[in-house]
């Protein structure tokens, strides 16, 4: 009998963990549940807990003692722990093989390094992690022989297309960047949906509601990331993900609307082949491929019927309408920090509109004041990435309070107000 593939789940009651859970269960025999984590969702993941007993399970430390109750603290071995250091622990766990790291916004960033730095093999669904530290990242797996595998749509469809060395060279931590012209490889292209807002006017667009910026006509998405694509940030953040984890430059990335969400991602090669991968929009078809890279498993999702679809269109994005996409190219092409200041200054201001503090065209703009007063500088490790973060974070939210731009400090090369 084939030894069971241990797996964490990081992030398991949120959106990209309940779709990984679901391509587990079709696969028990395959898969074994070591770690899990959540944060502020217990009795969800008490659920878990009971559904797959893992032998560690990890939760805001707030919450950790709520758990008591979960037979996960009665069996031996079992243990739960809380907060950052329980995040690492459970993507380092000796039993785990693969690492889904599905935690959203810059909390995941300390376990995901962790993981790839112990030789894991790390599926990445989030994109703070090689928006805000890629190259330490790339760097971890060739030390450590990790594999770096994309499974958010876009990124794990550009992989897929790739030929299986230059797959190799992205899974090694290597990317294709120097090695391009060998693949045959000249630019790739990200889809995009266009989000709720894609023929909505500009007026109605700058003071959208909550409630219209999460209403995504395609995806099933988390809060944050439904804003990010309601603003087309999101398809900004992919953009840097790209060219941090295949070691492209922002000139051979391409954004492409494509209102169905079918055809996923492209790339284009030097004998002017195209090659696309489609698929339903659900993240579990990326996931299925991801846990079973090189072969491929049943994801539960059924396939795509191209006469039901009838016909796919594709436009260029309208960068007036959608300011946040020009913002990201700009944070690309300065490279070093900027993406980190780009990505800190966009969630402050996403989870300010979700509270009723800024309006939906506002976000765009508290991101470009804080661009505009960036110098970005190296990236050392991840203290230096999380000191950047925390203080880039603290200067947007002190924007927002004077609502002025004009009285903002200039901040330094390491994020700090001059």
């Amino acid at each position: 009998m084939t030894e069971q593939i241990g797996v964490a789940v990081l992030g398991a009651t949120g959106s990209i963990g309940s779709s990984t859970l679901d391509v587990l269960r079709l696969h028990q025999g395959r898969f074994k549940i070591v770690s899990l984590t959540g944060w502020k969702r217990i009795d969800a993941l008490r659920q878990l807990s009971n559904e797959f007993t893992p032998a560690l399970i990890a939760a805001e430390p707030e919450h950790v003692p709520d758990l008591g109750s979960s037979p996960l603290g009665e069996r031996k071995g079992g243990c739960y722990l809380g907060g950052e250091e329980g995040l690492v622990a459970a993507a380092t766990h000796p039993e785990v093989d693969t690492v889904v790291a599905g935690v959203s916004g810059a909390a995941g960033l300390r376990s995901t390094l962790a993981a790839v730095q112990a030789g894991k093999r790390v599926l990445i669904a989030n994109k703070e992690p090689f928006v805000m530290c890629g190259e330490l990242l790339r760097n971890a797996a060739s030390e450590s022989g990790a594999c770096l595998m994309p499974i958010d749509s876009e990124h794990n469809a550009i992989f897929q297309c790739l030929p299986l060395e230059a797959q190799s060279d992205v899974t090694s931590g290597r990317g294709i960047g120097r090695t391009s012209e060998e693949a045959g490889v000249s630019r790739i292209a990200l889809t995009a949906s266009g989000g709720p807002f894609l023929r909505a006017p500009a007026a109605a667009i700058a003071h959208a509601t909550p409630a219209e910026a999460l209403a995504h006509p395609i995806w099933n998405m988390g809060r944050k990331i439904s804003v990010d694509s309601a603003t087309l940030m999101n398809k900004g953040l992919e953009l840097i993900e790209a060219c941090n984890l295949f070691g492209l430059q922002e000139s051979q990335i391409d954004i492409i609307i494509h209102p169905q969400s079918v055809l996923h991602s492209l790339v284009y090669f030097d004998d002017g082949s195209l090659i696309g991968q489609m698929g339903n929009p659900d993240m579990r078809i990326p996931i299925s491929y991801g846990l079973a890279y090189p072969k491929r498993a049943a994801s539960g999702i059924a396939g795509i019927n191209l006469a039901e679809v009838g016909q796919l269109n594709f436009e260029p994005p309208d960068l007036e309408r959608f300011p946040s996409l020009a913002l990201a190219r700009e944070a690309a092409k300065a490279g070093r920090s900027a993406p980190i200041a780009l990505n800190a200054a966009n969630e402050v201001a996403v989870d300010a509109f979700l509270g009723g503090l800024i309006t939906f065209g506002e976000i765009p703009e508290v991101v470009a004041r804080v661009l505009e007063r960036y110098e970005p500088s190296e990236i050392t490790d991840l203290e230096h990435v999380v000191e950047i973060d925390l203080e880039v974070r603290s200067l947007a939210n002190d924007m927002m309070r004077r609502g002025s731009s004009s009285q903002a400090s200039r901040i330094g090369p390491h994020g700090i107000p001059q």
